[in-house]
């Protein structure tokens, strides 16, 4: 069989960049190994529960959701802007003053910020929130450098920002860029995440909703086992199947097994382990997410999923998420009294629904920051992914674009995509 382009992996760049070339005229065929789409953003149901393929939030402020994604139709479940935060002798909880004007006075009385705090983090913070272009082509450090560089230190480093940019970037030594990092902090104050009603695997699922009405062809539990170029043409070995013959080739699969098709260099990732509990009572009335300031075991952060999306539990029962990171080995023993000690309740008579071990759960993301890597890795070979442009569902949007268009520059084709102009 020949088509224009076959593109390997159905996450979210593979989808998005799908759509791009099926919407401009040209014949498309999608390979899916796995039995669904989405990559990395799935959902299973377990016993009438929504469980993830490990903690995951989408964030409508990032400007390739709002372009590429239609979110009315997602019903997205918002948390609250803002963090609970176990100390040593009680919880309190920070809310973003803003968002939760109301929250401000307990802030204020928690002990974690101090108006050297504010300042602190206002000069960290503040030219991503006004000048975000700056901020990439700045110069770049660690993340743990940007913070020494500012002045965050105390509490709100250590009890705060730490362990819940832990959870986010599956890192615990603020190695990360610090531009990346700022940037993403920027996304939380901008923006309101939450999960879609029906959980994050409704998004690659209207992504590839939008590939099919363009045109393109999804072909799900297809695995590429080899990409073949020659003078004329470039091919791909499918198991099982005929080969695909085509004018280009985008590998969009995740960055662990891109090298396993095509010749590049295999990026570090960082891994992640959730556990789903259904508790038997009412657990807390919080809906923020919650860290442990004091570091008293494995959990970098959890939630009651259920506070606010009541759609991932049954009627009646709630849900609750507990990430670690992967390599910290954690024992369900060790999750369990931990989680006990956050939320103050006890964890023994909890339900444990499902464990779920990420070893990829996201690209590193080393300083200097690596806005985009090439489009092009050889002739008529293309890569796309976050691991490409930054590690994130919007540098996952973003990269399939952009690959997209470099596929239709090369290939000739100038008709706009349905709907542009």
């Amino acid at each position: 069989m020949a088509v224009d382009v076959v593109v390997i992996g159905a996450g979210l760049a593979g989808l998005r960049a799908a759509t791009r070339l099926a919407e401009s005229g040209l014949e498309v065929e999608l390979l899916e190994a796995s039995d669904a789409v989405g990559g990395r953003q799935r959902t299973d149901e377990v016993d009438g529960f929504l469980l993830d393929r490990g903690f995951q939030i989408l964030n409508p402020a990032y400007p390739a959701v709002r372009r590429w994604v239609d979110m009315p139709a997602l019903r997205l479940k918002t948390f609250p802007v803002g963090v609970r935060v176990r100390r040593a002798d009680r919880s309190v909880e920070l809310r973003h003053p803003l968002r939760h004007p109301t929250g401000i006075p307990a802030t204020l009385l928690s002990g974690l910020v101090t108006p050297r705090d504010v300042a602190a983090l206002a000069r960290w913070l503040g030219p991503a929130l006004v000048r975000p272009k700056t901020v990439i082509s700045g110069p770049d450090r660690t993340l743990a450098e940007g913070w020494d560089r500012t002045g965050i230190r105390g509490a709100l480093r250590t009890e705060v920002l730490e362990p819940f940019l832990t959870g986010v970037l599956a890192e615990a030594d603020a190695e990360t860029s610090d531009a990346f990092a700022r940037l993403l902090v920027r996304m939380f104050a901008l923006g309101a995440p939450g999960v879609p009603e029906r959980g994050m695997g409704a998004l690659p699922a209207q992504l590839a909703a939008s590939a099919g009405r363009a045109g393109a062809g999804i072909r799900i539990g297809a695995r590429a086992t080899r990409v073949r170029t020659s003078t004329a043409r470039i091919d791909v070995d499918v198991d099982g199947g005929d080969a695909l013959r085509a004018r280009a080739v985008i590998v969009a699969v995740g960055p662990e097994a891109a090298g396993d098709l095509i010749d590049i260099p295999r990026p570090e990732t960082r891994g992640l382990q959730t556990w789903w509990f259904a508790p038997d009572a009412a657990p807390p009335a919080s809906a923020l997410l919650a860290v442990d300031g004091r570091r008293n075991g494995p959990i970098v952060n959890t939630v009651v999923m259920s506070h606010s999306a009541p759609s991932y539990a049954p009627p009646g029962r709630h849900l609750v998420q507990a990430t670690c990171l992967l390599s910290t080995e954690a024992s369900e023993a060790d999750v369990r009294r931990q989680l006990a000690e956050i939320w103050e309740v006890d964890t023994r008579p909890w339900q444990l629904l499902r464990r779920d071990d990420i070893a990829h759960a996201l690209p590193a993301q080393p300083s200097p920051l690596r806005v985009a890597s090439p489009a092009q890795v050889g002739d008529r070979l293309y890569v796309a992914g976050d691991h490409r442009d930054t590690a994130s569902i919007q540098g996952a949007l973003v990269s399939g674009d952009r690959v997209a268009r470099a596929v239709l520059r090369d290939l000739g084709t100038t008709r706009p995509p349905a709907g542009a102009g």
